[in-house]
């Protein structure tokens, strides 16, 4: 059986205990005094512009392209195999967003405009059905 009340309650050095004088503090004391500096914090965070290695910049752009040839490939087979999905369509749209970031090289980016314009031409031939 639990004992009830205040002698329940016992105070121990390793342990947990509640003061039933103490009051709930305002939430608005040093909470809005925090999270004012972490925005402040964010939006320096936004102003400052990365310095991007060349390299790994081309690395993420090959890799948005094999992405959309994967999403060109699945709607292939999607459409052979009779089991096309929204979610196919979704990707494509996906895919198209991300090849608009430039790569900085300029062969690449060609490469990719083309992709880009495949995407386009599957996206718009899936809306008219």
């Amino acid at each position: 059986m639990a004992a009830a009340g205040p002698a329940a309650r016992r105070n121990t050095a390793s342990g947990f205990s509640v003061s039933e004088e103490a009051a709930p503090r305002s939430a608005s004391s040093t909470g809005g005094l925090r999270s004012i500096g972490g925005i402040d914090a964010l939006i320096a965070l936004q102003g400052v512009q990365v310095v991007e290695d060349p390299i790994e910049r081309r690395k993420r752009a090959v890799k948005r392209g094999r992405l959309a040839l994967d999403a060109l490939d699945e709607l292939k087979i999607g459409l052979l195999g009779g089991a096309f999905s929204a979610a196919t369509l979704s990707n494509l749209r996906s895919a198209a967003a991300q090849l608009k970031l430039s790569s900085g090289d300029p062969d690449l980016d060609a490469v990719l405009a083309e992709i880009e314009l495949r995407v386009e031409v599957e996206i718009a031939k899936m809306a008219q059905r």
